[in-house]
Protein backbone atom coordinates (compact mmCIF):
# COMPACT_ATOMS: atom_id res chain seq x y z
CA UNK A 1 0.00 0.00 0.00
CA UNK A 2 1.22 3.81 -0.02
CA UNK A 3 2.48 3.66 3.60
CA UNK A 4 2.09 0.62 6.14
CA UNK A 5 1.33 2.83 9.42
CA UNK A 6 -2.23 2.68 11.25
CA UNK A 7 -1.93 5.99 13.52
CA UNK A 8 -5.45 6.43 14.11
CA UNK A 9 -7.16 5.02 17.44
CA UNK A 10 -11.06 4.74 17.36
CA UNK A 11 -11.48 7.62 18.76
CA UNK A 12 -9.83 10.44 16.58
CA UNK A 13 -10.84 11.36 13.42
CA UNK A 14 -7.89 11.25 10.33
CA UNK A 15 -8.22 14.12 7.67
CA UNK A 16 -5.99 14.88 5.21
CA UNK A 17 -3.10 17.29 5.93
CA UNK A 18 -4.52 20.93 5.33
CA UNK A 19 -2.18 23.77 5.82
CA UNK A 20 -4.07 27.62 5.45
CA UNK A 21 -1.90 30.27 4.71
CA UNK A 22 -1.15 32.87 2.14
CA UNK A 23 -1.21 32.38 -1.84
CA UNK A 24 2.31 30.93 -1.95
CA UNK A 25 0.65 27.52 0.61
CA UNK A 26 -2.89 27.18 -1.16
CA UNK A 27 -0.94 27.19 -4.40
CA UNK A 28 0.99 24.36 -3.21
CA UNK A 29 -1.44 22.31 -1.85
CA UNK A 30 -3.43 22.56 -5.24
CA UNK A 31 -0.35 21.42 -6.79
CA UNK A 32 -0.21 18.41 -4.18
CA UNK A 33 -3.90 17.47 -4.46
CA UNK A 34 -3.29 17.16 -8.35
CA UNK A 35 -0.67 14.57 -7.79
CA UNK A 36 -2.38 12.18 -5.56
CA UNK A 37 -5.50 12.37 -7.29
CA UNK A 38 -3.51 11.37 -10.55
CA UNK A 39 -1.89 8.78 -8.09
CA UNK A 40 -4.91 7.89 -6.32
CA UNK A 41 -6.24 6.66 -10.36
CA UNK A 42 -3.22 4.95 -11.02
CA UNK A 43 -2.69 3.09 -7.99
CA UNK A 44 -6.58 1.49 -8.76
CA UNK A 45 -4.94 0.59 -12.08
CA UNK A 46 -2.15 -1.74 -10.59
CA UNK A 47 -2.46 -5.26 -10.60
CA UNK A 48 -0.96 -7.50 -8.37
CA UNK A 49 0.61 -11.03 -8.32
CA UNK A 50 -1.56 -11.80 -5.41
CA UNK A 51 -4.64 -9.97 -6.60
CA UNK A 52 -5.88 -6.71 -5.64
CA UNK A 53 -4.70 -5.40 -2.25
CA UNK A 54 -6.77 -3.38 0.63
CA UNK A 55 -4.63 -0.62 0.29
CA UNK A 56 -6.05 0.01 -3.64
CA UNK A 57 -9.72 0.72 -1.64
CA UNK A 58 -7.91 3.32 0.72
CA UNK A 59 -8.24 6.34 -0.35
CA UNK A 60 -7.90 7.80 3.30
CA UNK A 61 -4.68 6.31 4.09
CA UNK A 62 -3.72 6.61 1.04
CA UNK A 63 -4.12 10.77 0.34
CA UNK A 64 -2.66 10.84 3.65
CA UNK A 65 0.42 9.21 3.95
CA UNK A 66 1.01 11.04 0.48
CA UNK A 67 0.32 14.16 1.09
CA UNK A 68 2.49 14.25 4.03
CA UNK A 69 5.53 13.34 1.80
CA UNK A 70 4.56 15.78 -0.64
CA UNK A 71 3.80 18.36 2.15
CA UNK A 72 7.97 17.89 2.86
CA UNK A 73 8.84 18.77 -0.71
CA UNK A 74 9.05 22.47 -2.38
CA UNK A 75 7.19 23.43 -5.27
CA UNK A 76 9.59 22.99 -8.16
CA UNK A 77 10.29 19.65 -6.80
CA UNK A 78 6.32 18.82 -6.92
CA UNK A 79 6.26 20.42 -10.24
CA UNK A 80 9.11 18.53 -11.94
CA UNK A 81 7.31 14.94 -10.48
CA UNK A 82 3.56 15.93 -11.80
CA UNK A 83 5.44 16.25 -15.10
CA UNK A 84 6.64 12.83 -14.77
CA UNK A 85 3.13 11.40 -14.12
CA UNK A 86 2.20 13.51 -16.61
CA UNK A 87 4.93 12.14 -19.64
CA UNK A 88 4.33 8.31 -18.39
CA UNK A 89 0.68 8.80 -18.57
CA UNK A 90 0.77 10.47 -22.11
CA UNK A 91 3.10 6.95 -23.30
CA UNK A 92 0.84 4.49 -21.76
CA UNK A 93 3.23 3.80 -18.54
CA UNK A 94 1.60 4.07 -15.35
CA UNK A 95 4.78 5.26 -12.61
CA UNK A 96 3.14 3.50 -9.64
CA UNK A 97 3.18 -0.03 -11.46
CA UNK A 98 6.76 0.28 -12.25
CA UNK A 99 7.21 1.48 -9.05
CA UNK A 100 5.96 -1.59 -7.37
CA UNK A 101 7.48 -3.95 -10.41
CA UNK A 102 10.98 -2.23 -9.08
CA UNK A 103 10.33 -2.89 -5.38
CA UNK A 104 9.85 -6.69 -6.39
CA UNK A 105 13.67 -7.14 -6.73
CA UNK A 106 14.29 -6.51 -3.04
CA UNK A 107 10.37 -8.33 -2.09
CA UNK A 108 9.93 -10.67 -4.71
CA UNK A 109 13.18 -11.46 -6.65
CA UNK A 110 11.64 -14.65 -8.19
CA UNK A 111 8.63 -12.66 -9.60
CA UNK A 112 10.82 -9.70 -10.45
CA UNK A 113 12.93 -11.87 -12.88
CA UNK A 114 9.60 -12.18 -14.97
CA UNK A 115 8.77 -8.77 -14.87
CA UNK A 116 12.48 -6.77 -14.79
CA UNK A 117 12.43 -7.10 -19.13
CA UNK A 118 9.10 -4.87 -18.86
CA UNK A 119 10.57 -1.71 -16.86
CA UNK A 120 12.04 0.97 -18.04
CA UNK A 121 16.19 0.16 -18.33
CA UNK A 122 18.04 2.38 -15.50
CA UNK A 123 21.10 3.82 -16.37
CA UNK A 124 24.65 3.80 -13.86
CA UNK A 125 24.12 7.29 -13.23
CA UNK A 126 20.40 7.33 -12.27
CA UNK A 127 21.20 4.43 -9.83
CA UNK A 128 24.49 5.99 -8.57
CA UNK A 129 21.91 8.77 -7.49
CA UNK A 130 19.32 7.32 -6.09
CA UNK A 131 21.63 5.02 -3.94
CA UNK A 132 22.73 8.57 -2.59
CA UNK A 133 19.66 9.79 -2.08
CA UNK A 134 18.88 6.09 -0.27
CA UNK A 135 22.11 6.82 2.26
CA UNK A 136 20.43 10.32 3.55
CA UNK A 137 17.52 9.15 3.54
CA UNK A 138 18.08 5.84 5.64
CA UNK A 139 20.21 7.95 7.90
CA UNK A 140 16.98 10.48 8.75
CA UNK A 141 15.08 7.01 9.61
CA UNK A 142 17.50 5.56 11.88
CA UNK A 143 17.43 8.72 13.34
CA UNK A 144 13.54 9.12 13.38
CA UNK A 145 13.39 5.81 15.35
CA UNK A 146 15.65 6.17 18.01
CA UNK A 147 13.88 9.51 18.55
CA UNK A 148 10.38 7.79 18.10
CA UNK A 149 10.67 4.12 18.67
CA UNK A 150 6.89 3.83 19.38
CA UNK A 151 5.37 5.74 16.68
CA UNK A 152 8.36 3.62 14.25
CA UNK A 153 6.78 0.24 15.42
CA UNK A 154 3.51 1.25 13.78
CA UNK A 155 5.81 2.01 10.22
CA UNK A 156 8.00 -0.28 7.67
CA UNK A 157 10.54 -1.83 9.21
CA UNK A 158 13.47 0.33 8.00
CA UNK A 159 15.63 -2.47 5.77
CA UNK A 160 14.35 -5.44 3.90
CA UNK A 161 14.72 -8.80 6.11
CA UNK A 162 14.17 -11.59 3.77
CA UNK A 163 9.87 -11.63 3.73
CA UNK A 164 7.68 -10.61 1.41
CA UNK A 165 6.94 -7.15 3.47
CA UNK A 166 8.33 -4.23 1.88
CA UNK A 167 10.71 -2.38 3.90
CA UNK A 168 11.49 1.58 3.81
CA UNK A 169 14.36 1.48 1.65
CA UNK A 170 13.13 -1.30 -0.76
CA UNK A 171 9.94 0.53 -0.71
CA UNK A 172 12.23 4.50 -1.62
CA UNK A 173 14.40 2.95 -3.85
CA UNK A 174 11.00 1.73 -5.91
CA UNK A 175 10.20 5.23 -6.01
CA UNK A 176 13.17 6.73 -6.93
CA UNK A 177 13.71 4.11 -9.72
CA UNK A 178 10.72 5.47 -11.53
CA UNK A 179 11.56 9.26 -11.40
CA UNK A 180 12.91 11.22 -14.13
CA UNK A 181 16.83 12.45 -13.88
CA UNK A 182 15.16 16.17 -13.67
CA UNK A 183 13.70 15.20 -10.81
CA UNK A 184 16.12 13.15 -9.35
CA UNK A 185 18.72 15.82 -9.72
CA UNK A 186 16.30 18.59 -7.84
CA UNK A 187 15.62 15.98 -5.35
CA UNK A 188 19.06 15.15 -4.04
CA UNK A 189 20.01 19.34 -4.48
CA UNK A 190 16.84 19.38 -1.91
CA UNK A 191 17.85 17.33 0.31
CA UNK A 192 21.81 18.60 0.31
CA UNK A 193 19.62 21.69 1.35
CA UNK A 194 17.61 19.94 3.92
CA UNK A 195 21.13 18.60 5.26
CA UNK A 196 22.61 22.33 5.45
CA UNK A 197 20.05 23.03 7.31
CA UNK A 198 19.66 20.24 10.03
CA UNK A 199 16.05 19.77 8.37
CA UNK A 200 15.06 15.58 8.86
CA UNK A 201 12.89 15.31 5.76
CA UNK A 202 11.54 11.72 7.31
CA UNK A 203 11.02 13.62 10.98
CA UNK A 204 8.87 16.41 8.83
CA UNK A 205 6.94 13.45 6.72
CA UNK A 206 6.18 11.60 9.83
CA UNK A 207 4.73 15.31 11.80
CA UNK A 208 2.69 16.26 9.27
CA UNK A 209 1.35 12.41 9.67
CA UNK A 210 0.94 12.33 13.12
CA UNK A 211 -1.11 15.86 12.52
CA UNK A 212 -3.16 14.46 9.92
CA UNK A 213 -4.76 11.67 12.02
CA UNK A 214 -5.45 14.36 14.77
CA UNK A 215 -2.73 14.54 17.19
CA UNK A 216 -0.78 17.89 18.12
CA UNK A 217 3.00 16.88 17.85
CA UNK A 218 4.93 14.02 17.69
CA UNK A 219 5.37 14.11 21.37
CA UNK A 220 1.89 13.50 21.82
CA UNK A 221 2.00 11.21 19.41
CA UNK A 222 4.89 9.45 20.41
CA UNK A 223 3.68 8.80 24.14
CA UNK A 224 0.38 7.74 22.93
CA UNK A 225 1.76 4.60 21.29
CA UNK A 226 4.38 4.19 23.88
CA UNK A 227 4.15 0.55 25.74
CA UNK A 228 2.93 1.72 29.22
CA UNK A 229 0.30 3.57 27.87
CA UNK A 230 -1.16 0.13 26.49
Amino acid sequence: GAEARDLSPQHRQAAPPQYHGGTKIMEKMKLIQRIIEREWTLFDEVHNIGGRASCQDDRETFFIMRGSQFLSWNVPLLKSYENDLRAAQAEGRNLLAEKYGYMMRWTSPKEYDQVRDLLPQVTDEKKGRVLRIVAIHMDWQNEVAKKYPALSQKGRRITQDGSADTAFESYLKGELLTYSEATLALYEAYLMGCLEKDVNLNEEILRATVHAYGYGSLKEAEEAFSPKNH
